[in-house]
């Protein structure tokens, strides 16, 4: 039920794919104006993602993520109703702190309600959900920005509505009850003072790796396309295309891919070899960009994704405590969306005035780098909650 929710709410998510083309199209913006507005997206994130984090743990998951998807409906209501550059980037600045605040709300709802040995297939059906969320929102969003921009922004409202009423009918009870099993809990042990993810320097230094992981990865969203378009002479159709086989592969092979990985592989590992699979990926554009390649690559950083993003999650929640699990899925939120802020600059810039080969081997080089932190990193960070975890064992027991 939590990835139907998901996959509701992200289906709804059809904004933003469109909001450039309705600021310069619509609203007359400046493209460099448009790019400054969307940037607010990208700051609300953050603060969003550190925000909900937070509350998560003074308040619980289940009120965090009805108020998130409720308080969404509205704020896309009131889109339209913004039409200068200043009102515009403010409006967007807080549906978008409103909406990311789901995001490590969610996360910590996956972990309470998920058996400890299927957690990262559970973190992984969530981003199926979220794939074809991401698959259905676009399209739909297509047909109805040709109908009316307006009607695009209340039906966006409509979807959060829909996620936020069917998360309160079924989860209302279940959080009841799970939380007094959590207060029984408390009392069957000593409850020992956590400390904030912000002053745990080994997690700080994996969401440094998390984040500049994203950074390669997220050329997907930005950079990609225009190489695509503009060196490889391919398409709009063919682009896209190739980006719909990538959430249609991602939906066919995450779950047994998860599995696989489960069950042969280390964490360490794990990330290890989908870091590096998303830089090979990279690189070999830089030497070839036929169409065959092109699939190869794709295909390539479908697997290295599944074999990184579900088991990021995983170790995420491991690391964190039982009452700061809120605090760490939003630090680790933050790391991904300030990614996602600079990656379409730093990667734009280097691909202007050094090209895109410099930038794909650049992107394998910083990938492979990442890979080997990773490797040694994750060992490192998780040895000392595992013996934790053992004494807690040991006091319940």
């Amino acid at each position: 039920m939590l990835a139907l929710v998901m996959l509701i709410n992200r289906s709804g998510s059809m904004v933003l794919p469109f909001l450039g083309v309705y600021m310069i199209s619509q609203l007359h913006f400046s493209i460099e104006n448009s790019g400054i507005v969307l940037s607010f997206f990208g700051i609300g994130s953050v603060l969003g993602s550190w925000l909900g984090g937070m509350i998560t743990d003074k308040i619980g998951e289940y009120h965090v993520q009805y108020l998130s998807l409720l308080l969404s409906v509205p704020l896309f209501c009131m889109i339209p109703l913004f039409r200068t550059e200043v009102g515009l980037a403010g409006i967007i600045l807080a549906q978008s702190i409103v909406s990311e605040t789901f995001r490590p709300a969610n996360s910590v709802a996956i972990t309470k309600y998920a058996k400890p040995e299927n957690i990262t297939r559970a973190f992984s059906l969530n981003r199926m959900a979220v794939n074809l969320g991401f698959s259905i929102g676009p399209a739909l969003g297509g047909i109805l920005s040709a109908i009316s921009y307006e009607f695009l922004f209340y039906s966006n409202a409509l979807g959060a509505l829909l996620a936020g009423l069917m998360y309160i009918w079924f989860f209302r009870k279940r959080n009841k009850l799970a939380v007094r099993k959590a207060k029984k809990v408390k009392e069957a042990i000593v409850v020992k003072k956590e400390n904030s993810p912000y002053k745990d320097g080994k997690f700080m230094i994996y969401c440094v790796c998390c984040m500049l992981f994203s950074i390669c990865f997220f050329q997907l969203f930005s950079t990609l396309t225009m190489f695509y378009k503009d060196i490889a002479h391919i398409s709009q159709q063919n682009i896209g295309y190739i980006l719909g086989y990538s959430g249609f592969l991602i939906v066919l092979l995450e779950m047994s891919f998860v599995q696989i990985a489960e069950k042969y592989f280390k964490l360490g590992f794990a990330l290890f070899l989908g870091t590096f699979l998303c830089g090979i990926s990279y690189a070999m554009l830089a030497f070839d960009y036929s169409m065959i390649t092109l699939m190869v690559s794709m295909t390539i950083l479908c697997i290295g994704e599944i074999w990184t993003l579900p088991f990021m999650a995983t170790i995420t929640a491991l690391r964190s405590g039982k009452n700061n699990k809120g605090a760490y899925m939003g630090l680790n939120g933050i790391s991904f969306s300030i990614a996602f802020v600079i990656t379409p600059y730093i990667g734009t810039l280097i691909a202007e005035k050094y090209g895109f080969n410099t930038l794909w081997i650049g992107t394998g080089a910083l990938a492979l780098l990442i890979a080997i932190a990773f490797y040694f990193i994750i060992p490192w960070m998780l040895k000392d909650k595992a013996a934790d975890a053992e004494n807690e064992a040991n006091i319940i027991s």
